[in-house]
């Protein structure tokens, strides 16, 4: 196929240190080079998120000298990259880094002054890594010679609504980011996009929840018309099962939407669960690619695929740590209300519902919850449900799910996982299958999701490829 604009991100691990940085922009380069437009959309550097948070919570917490020993080391890890990259001390690009890590700490000191640290001062914390490693980036396509300038989430022109830490772009975003984005395009410059950020109508740093960056990428894909979006990974695509845990799991060629989507909701860390709906009206394809062997085509995301003869099921993936919140009691037995209090206390708290069931006899519900967010579910479902109802958590749960667009009307597939279970000695806690039939999903206990995961695989022969007819 023959591109004439292409979006590229590249994660974590492909920012890692200079020289995978170097690498990253050596990607981008090639296709440059060869005539084709290109929109990069970088991350934060390996690990920088996770210390932008932890030092964030030392603020809060009044370990101000713990905060400033990690932004220390933190601006002589940016600082080293630049200088392998070829930036001299009074460059531009130190400069930028040093005003930015300055603003950084002064931001940090304002938590720890105030002892209190709010969705939107988080926001504008953790939203530094990318916006680090974004001049790094230009740099390194610079010293390529090609030009290039780095930008903002905000300032590339994404909009979004005022839910901080998992913001969403408005519908000005698209336009916006066309505009923005085609100019500088037009005068023969690549930009570089500071992935996971954004910014409200009042130029208030946002972010698009973790793995965010892939949102970035195709939301400018959408606002660009863009041929592909290329999301830059360190592994062949989206696998089979986790390769960590099946040593037999494979590569998929092809996805739907529908699908990827799912595998994202589900574990499989490949993409923001919400990465590719700006792509699904403009039916624009999204390729996941392997860093360390560009030429292998990866996997290819688009509307709809062929499915394999005789494999209904594409994936099984799998989410530690979860909890399951038990509402139970006599109270719940008909009473539409309560159920409605039920999602009303956890949305009032924002919490993320991996799986909702219901007895038959309707006395209890249960939800799977992520174990990060099962105190304030408990919490909130106390404070927010009527009537005499017990609120339990029952925690170290795993949710495992399969996932392939062949299960449509496919006798057999839930029975074929079960006894894989059972075989294996699996206790099934809960059990859930949307209407859309790209699922089956099962809570068990966390200390049994590897078995399970590599029972199911086999099960279903996922690592052997189907001969073709």
């Amino acid at each position: 196929m023959t591109y004439s604009l292409l979006v590229m991100k590249f994660g974590g691990t492909n920012m890692g240190d200079a020289g995978a940085i170097r690498h990253s922009a050596s990607l981008a380069g090639r296709s440059i080079k060869e005539g084709i437009k290109v929109v990069v959309v970088v991350s934060a550097m390996a690990g920088v998120t996770n210390g932008l948070l932890s030092l964030a919570d030392a603020a809060q917490s009044g370990d101000i000298a713990r905060a400033n020993d990690e932004i220390a080391a933190m601006r002589t890890r940016h600082f080293s990259a630049a200088q392998e990259l070829g930036a001299a001390p009074d460059s531009e690009t130190v400069r930028e880094i040093r005003e930015m890590h300055e603003t950084l700490r002064q931001a940090v000191y304002g938590v720890y002054l105030l002892r209190e640290l709010t969705p939107r001062s988080r926001d504008l914390i953790v939203a530094f890594g990318e916006r680090l490693s974004a001049p790094l980036m230009s740099l390194a396509l610079e010293q390529q010679g090609l030009r290039a300038k780095h930008l903002t989430g905000g300032e590339a022109g994404i909009l979004t609504d005022t839910h901080f830490g998992n913001a969403r772009p408005t519908a000005h975003t698209y336009e916006r980011v066309k505009d923005r984005l085609t100019g500088v395009m037009s005068a023969g410059v690549t930009p570089v996009v500071a992935g996971f950020m954004g910014e409200t109508e009042r130029g208030v740093v946002t972010t698009l929840g973790r793995g965010g960056t892939d949102f970035t990428a195709t939301i400018i894909g959408k606002a660009l018309g863009a041929d592909e979006v290329w999301a830059w990974k360190d592994v062949d695509g989206v696998m089979s099962a986790d390769p960590r845990v099946v040593k037999d799991a494979r590569n998929i060629e092809v996805l739907s939407y529908g699908e990827v989507m799912e595998l994202a909701y589900f574990g499989a860390k490949v993409l923001h669960p919400l990465a590719v709906t700006p792509l699904q009206d403009s039916q624009i394809p999204l390729r996941l690619k392997n860093s360390t062997d560009p030429d292998f085509a990866g996997t290819l995301v688009h509307a709809d695929t062929a499915n394999e003869p005789g494999r209904p099921v594409k994936a099984v993936t799998a989410i530690r740590s979860v909890s399951l919140i038990n509402v139970q009691g006599a109270g719940v037995l008909g009473v539409p209300e309560v159920v409605a209090s039920v999602f009303t206390a956890i949305a009032r708290e924002n919490i993320t519902l991996l799986m909702v069931s219901q007895s038959s006899s309707m006395s209890n519900v249960s939800l799977a919850v992520p174990s990060t967010d099962a105190e304030r579910a408990l919490r909130a479902l106390r404070e927010g449900i009527t009537g005499e109802l017990k609120v339990e958590e029952q925690p170290g749960v795993a949710v495992l799910a399969i996932v392939g667009s062949g299960m449509r009307g496919q006798r057999g597939v839930s029975a074929k996982m079960f006894t894989a279970l059972a075989q294996s000695d699996v206790n099934v806690l809960m059990i859930s299958q949307g209407s859309s039939e790209l699922n089956i999903s099962v809570a068990i206990d966390g200390a049994a999701v590897d078995t399970a995961t590599a029972a199911v695989h086999q099960a279903f022969n996922l690592g052997q490829a189907v001969a073709a007819d």
